[in-house]
């Protein structure tokens, strides 16, 4: 990896922010350094418009001294109680803290924390690569301080923690979650102790919240290769405590010769297929693809002349996705309602594909799917991951078919074309009806009717169905 020269690095802290910071720290008599996220990022040729800088002193101080030079432009936030403080200038965020030094009691992530050198916050750092830090006083401006040799971590492409990583891990169990996201964003390898003590201290993560694991999770699946992550998950051990449905696939089982896939491995495919033909995939399509399997462990069944079969896995995973998203503390509006869906309906437009592309079942399908089509299309075909080419282009023909007849039903406006326009209300007026099952009958009836393109979807034609029905179930002499 080709990292920054003197030169470039000496550009990038040209910056008159950093300049009015030195003169501030030089003049209050502290120590100033620019660290963690930014440094790294600055080496890795990565945007960022967050700057951490840490004070060995006041950091409060130091930021109330920004914000009076800078003037009304510049927007100060105080946290006394954190001794931390924030200057935000347009679009960037500088945040200072005093140097500290923490100590953590086995049960709690709340460390207990007293002002340190430079050294102790160095030390309480992740890892290597967020542990550097950028000198900013004029002696010494510009001057990188690396005690644990970040820098060739970064050439090498290697997470490791500065300290015993058990330590690290223990006395903050986010860290882990946070090490596989790094390793994900990053592409980078995890070092072979700093994984072993994943591996040990895996446990540990239950004393973390959902909200803190969702918001790790959440970065890892929107990695452009978020597979990394999740591999790294599941040898960690971790994904069986965070998230065991998705854990338990990682199986394979064998009878009488017939084995089934590993479904854990063709879920991550399946993951990276939608980054792949969608590089900008929202969470949610990402998420929905995690999830498309997940009943598959509680519908596996052995049926001797047929072997391994998941019937109906789509339903029970969609009836999983609740659940998940309470405990992960996902939201649980629209967001899981989307994911629910997809998983639900993945299995439609591949039976369509295997029976043959009529029209009534295209219609059906957009009925059930209304707006969130293209998205459930994108994950079904990102579901194809047969090694028998002639049945993955037989599949992707038929795919071919499905959308060119989605495209012509939203072109005709789909959402008048397929809703009666005799509904609920009417019916119950023509019949002197209260809301009762026969009302429900009878708009099934008519539905059924304009889905399977049995008559136009206008009021007389309708209207002679409708009364023929009701004839029969005696309603009408």
């Amino acid at each position: 990896m080709k990292l920054y020269s003197d030169a470039a690095l000496a550009k990038i802290l040209d910056k008159p922010v950093f300049h009015q910071i030195s003169d501030i720290a030089d003049r209050l008599g502290v120590a100033c350094y620019v660290v963690g996220g930014y440094v790294r990022d600055i080496f890795l040729e990565r945007p960022s418009n967050d700057i951490d800088v840490v004070v060995v002193g006041s950091g409060i101080e130091v930021a109330s001294a920004l914000k009076k030079s800078m003037g009304r432009k510049a927007h100060l936030s105080v946290f006394r109680n954190f001794g931390t403080a924030q200057v935000k200038v347009r679009d960037q965020e500088i945040e200072f803290v005093g140097a500290r030094k923490e100590s953590y009691s086995h049960d709690s992530r709340k460390p207990i924390v007293e002002d340190g050198t430079l050294e102790d916050d160095q030390n309480r750092r992740d890892f290597t690569i967020n542990a550097m830090a950028i000198c900013l006083n004029k002696d010494r401006y510009g001057e990188l301080v690396d005690p644990f040799n970040g820098i060739a971590d970064l050439e090498d492409g290697i997470i490791a923690t500065p300290l015993n990583p058990e330590v690290t891990f223990s006395d903050d169990p986010l860290r882990m979650m946070r090490c596989i996201r790094f390793a994900t964003q990053l592409n980078f390898q995890i070092e072979e102790e700093t994984f072993d003590a994943l591996q040990r201290m895996a446990d540990r993560i239950k004393i973390v919240s959902g909200e803190r694991i969702e918001v790790e999770l959440n970065k890892i699946i929107m990695a452009p290769h978020p597979s990394i992550g999740f591999e790294y998950l599941q040898r960690s051990g971790l994904l069986q405590i965070v998230l065991p449905e998705l854990s338990a696939l990682d199986i394979v089982e064998k009878r009488d010769g017939k084995a089934h896939k590993n479904n854990f491995y063709h879920t991550l495919e399946v993951l990276e297929n939608v980054v792949k033909v969608a590089p900008d995939a929202p969470l949610w399509l990402r998420w929905a693809a995690l999830l498309h399997d997940i009943g598959k462990t509680k519908s596996k069944r052995w049926e001797p002349k047929v072997g391994w079969t998941f019937h109906n896995h789509n339903c029970i995973g969609a009836r999983m996705v609740p659940e998940i998203f309470r405990r992960l503390k996902l939201p649980m509006g629209a967001e899981m309602r989307f994911v629910q869906k997809l998983v639900g309906l993945h299995m439609r437009p591949q039976a369509i594909a295997d029976d043959g592309v009529t029209d009534s079942a295209v219609r059906r399908l957009l009925n059930d799917a209304g707006d969130d089509i293209d998205e459930l299309m994108c994950l079904c075909e990102a579901d194809i991951t047969s090694k028998n080419e002639v049945r993955k282009q037989l599949f992707l023909e038929n795919f071919r078919m499905v959308r060119e007849k989605l495209a012509d039903l939203k072109e005709k406006d789909y959402k008048r074309l397929l809703q009666p326009v005799i509904d609920g209300n009417e019916i119950m007026e023509m019949f002197h009806l209260s809301p009762s099952r026969e009302v429900g009958v009878l708009k099934q009836y008519l539905k059924d009717a304009v889905l399977d393109n049995r008559v136009e979807n206008e009021r007389d034609p309708l209207l002679c169905l409708l009364k023929e029905k009701a004839r029969a179930m005696g309603l009408i002499l």
